[in-house]
């Protein structure tokens, strides 16, 4: 079994919702709590496993804006455990995510300079590196209804753009997307082999021209006289 999920850079809205659902799970969850610092000071920041980066694409008027998410890959082959001198950074064989061990963990920093998503946050609280666990506490929950064991992210998106399920079984709904769609992994000549997929943007229509527009109008207004006088 290989956990991970696949994100729609095509219907992202860039809500942050997953964002903050994550933060609001994990801070009683397995690494929590998630701490802040200064959140209503000049300069509010904090632990997080999941942000929101926006970029801009094309040349207007054909540029679209994609709102790309970012959290722990769960690499198959991860640099962040390889590194990682106490143990604390581990991959589970049973399913494939990435954990970090709360108890081992020193703070040393090698796993997040080793991971180049940055995935991996140092919790200046406690002094231990966090990052993203797939909600491992709650996708294994046999006290919650099947439709709820999955990630809180992938619950609370209003736009379904995100998804989870097992990369391993091709009728698994991440493994369709992927086949479908041309799922891709992020920085993939790293050879750190992502478990997680992006689904592109589709290509986007041309946006009409100030030619275009101008005949069209004047194409309305001509059926709308004609209109008019019968």
């Amino acid at each position: 079994m290989k956990l991970g999920l696949v994100i729609d850079l095509d219907v992202c809205v860039g809500c942050h919702a997953c964002a903050v659902a994550c933060k609001q799970w994990n801070t009683s969850g397995t690494t929590g709590a998630l701490s802040d610092y200064e959140p209503y000071g000049k300069e509010p920041s904090g632990v997080w496993f999941n942000r929101v980066r926006n970029f801009e694409v094309g040349d207007y008027p054909n540029n679209k804006t994609i709102n790309f998410p970012m959290s722990c890959m769960h690499c198959e082959d991860a640099a962040c455990v390889t590194v990682c001198p106490t143990g604390a950074s581990y991959k589970r064989e049973e399913d494939g995510v990435v954990l970090v061990d709360q108890d081992k963990c020193m703070g040393c920093n090698y796993c997040s300079w080793a991971c180049p998503y940055g995935a991996r946050e140092l919790d200046k609280v406690s002094g231990t590196m966090k990052k993203c666990t797939l909600c491992i506490d709650r996708i294994y929950d046999q006290e919650l209804e099947p439709i709820d064991r999955q990630p809180s992210c992938v619950i609370t998106c209003p736009s379904h753009a995100r998804h989870f399920g097992d990369f391993e079984d091709p009728n698994s709904n991440v493994s369709t997307l992927v086949r479908e769609r041309g799922g891709r992994t992020l920085m993939p000549e790293l050879g750190y082999n992502p478990t997680n997929k992006y689904l592109p943007p589709r290509v986007a229509r041309p946006v009409p021209t100030d030619d275009v527009k101008i005949d069209l109008v004047s194409k309305v207004k001509n059926w709308v006289n004609k209109a008019i006088s019968k």
